[in-house]
């Protein structure tokens, strides 16, 4: 504080921006891609058509559970849209004898091989490649990967704060930031990434404060338990108070037929005067059988929606969930806001654009680190081991992520689909791409790095859309012809990202740093020269 407050903020908003900012990163690229992961279902899966009739997929999904799993404990069905690449299907089988009950609902073992299947648009059992999809960049952005997810999400939530601190100090430390907004100074070394970090951070300062202020109310409970142990012991009654349902019934063993869920679900979506997401079925095929509808979290800003449960055999509304308190409504608000269900595709388009923008915010404020400090090097050639780090950090992180996303969504083209663990494949592809490029990054000089990985993601991008024409009948110009404008605007935009790639490692390959200046300093001439200059009396 002895250099004032501005200065001090200068000094937080630099550290707290470079300690966690390659986190912050890695959040940001797959934050910003999950805002498309219903569209990345569908696309990593070219084999399954566009949905047209959501109903006749919701009728093939009971269908099919009525006959795979007529006794199990509880069903859950997705109601799909054209959005979806099918109807996912879970089910949790009645425990044994000495198992624990499980979750309602869920059940430890929701997610086996064995316990779910995907319907596709005609109302049967798809044959589609296994991949995560979209999937896994939104739960990578909080759960990273290769680690327990507790850590994950700890060292997320620190991440976020650190990124709060870094944008409040950013706003105290640049006095003329709005100015400095429409200033971009091309060629110009520390300046013109100065300018672009400003830009990218101006552009979306709304945006940038929303998206890390709400990730950490969607991690509150975690970062912030104490609320929660001062006033609740028990972990059940918290899930009561903040997602009620209707209180369980036991099974009777008395078979009756399970009644039609396309009625239950058009008699929710009336009731509700919003589409369905969710039908959580307990007891299928017993005369103590319950259906529970979720209203769609696309159809209102909160993520917590009303909720319905009916009699399964009759058909007749048993129960519907209260209204929520005002500090559930925040939070619901809060953490809808962050997810972006709500916006149509407009806003999707919006969220992904300002993403984009953090993104490069990032990216900038990283290398405008080793920018700043490399002028001020005693000896540039020979920088100290934190550089160095710091240098190399940047190269693996910034240019070698990227390069593996590119790799993950070809390895979707090019794995067998036939192969053992295909999605956790997929996964794999990124981290080794992503390895050889740190590997690179620390062999190899930053020079000829950067555009290498910057290039070869370039080219990766470039040429996926136009194997989808030539290797599926998914590609670009089918997708066109079909009306299907989401596949094939992940297709341009995936281009779109291509081309900027090579851009970005042409014009890195060709920047040469600019000679550093030295500045003239003015001798006195000697007594005996002034002497002489001197005019004689």
């Amino acid at each position: 504080m002895s250099k004032g407050f501005r200065q001090s903020q200068a000094f937080l908003h630099t550290w707290s921006g470079l300690l966690l900012g390659w986190i912050l990163f890695l959040v940001f690229v797959a934050g910003t891609i999950a805002f498309w992961r219903e569209g990345l279902n569908r696309w990593m899966r070219p084999e399954l058509a566009r949905i047209a009739q959501p109903m006749r997929v919701l009728a093939g999904s009971q269908a099919f559970l009525a006959k795979k799993a007529p006794d199990a404990k509880s069903w859950f069905i997705p109601v799909v849209d054209e959005r979806a690449p099918g109807a996912q299907l879970f089910w949790v089988p009645q425990p044994k004898p000495g198992e624990g009950r499980g979750r309602r609902g869920g059940g430890g073992r929701r997610g086996r091989g064995d316990t779910q299947a995907l319907i596709g648009a005609d109302g049967q059992v798809a044959q589609a490649r296994e991949t995560r999809g979209g999937e896994f960049f939104y739960r990578f952005h909080f759960d990273l990967q290769y680690m327990p997810v507790i850590w994950a999400r700890w060292l997320v939530g620190f991440a976020t704060m650190m990124m709060l601190v870094a944008i409040l100090s950013g706003i105290v430390t640049h006095k003329k930031i709005f100015k400095d907004f429409f200033t971009l100074r091309r060629a110009k070394g520390q300046r013109s990434w100065l300018d672009g970090h400003n830009a990218t951070a101006v552009l979306a300062l709304p945006f940038h404060l929303m998206i890390t202020y709400t990730g950490l109310v969607t991690l509150m409970a975690l970062l912030m338990p104490w609320a929660v142990v001062a006033n609740y012991t028990d972990e059940r009654a918290v899930s009561a108070a903040l997602f009620p349902t209707a209180a369980d019934i036991e099974r009777t063993g008395r078979p009756a037929p399970l009644v039609d869920l396309r009625r239950i679900a058009a008699d929710a979506e009336r009731r509700l005067g919003a589409p369905a997401s969710f039908i959580d079925v307990s007891n299928p095929g017993d005369a103590a059988a319950r259906v529970s509808i979720s209203q769609s979290a696309s159809s209102m800003l909160s993520a917590r929606t009303p909720r319905l449960t009916y009699d399964g055999v009759s058909g007749r509304l048993v129960w519907q969930s209260p209204a929520p308190g005002a500090a559930a409504e925040t939070a619901g608000a809060m953490i809808g806001l962050h997810a972006g269900r709500f916006a149509g595709y407009g806003g999707r388009w919006l969220y992904f654009v300002c993403g984009i923008a953090g993104t490069l915010m990032v990216a900038s404020g990283l290398v405008l680190w080793t920018v700043k400090r490399r002028e001020k090097l005693p000896d540039p050639a020979r920088p100290h081991f934190g550089f160095r780090l710091v240098e190399r950090l940047n190269v693996a992180v910034i240019g070698g992520f990227p390069l593996g996303v590119a790799c993950l969504l070809w390895a979707n083209r090019l794995l067998p689909v036939t192969l053992g663990g295909r999605a956790g494949w997929e996964v794999h592809c990124l981290f080794i791409a992503w390895g050889g490029s740190a590997l690179a990054a620390f062999v190899l000089k930053p020079a000829k790095v950067w555009p290498l990985l910057f290039g070869a993601t370039g080219v990766l991008l470039t040429a996926l859309p136009v194997y989808d024409i030539v290797a599926t009948d998914r590609g670009l110009f089918a997708a066109l012809a079909s009306g299907d404008g989401m596949i094939a605007g992940i297709d341009v935009t995936i281009g779109l990202f291509g081309i900027a790639f090579l851009l970005l490692a042409r014009r890195v390959a060709r920047h040469r740093p600019a000679a550093k200046r030295v500045r003239k300093t003015r001798v006195p001439a000697p007594a005996q020269a002034t002497a002489i200059l001197e005019p004689a009396e």
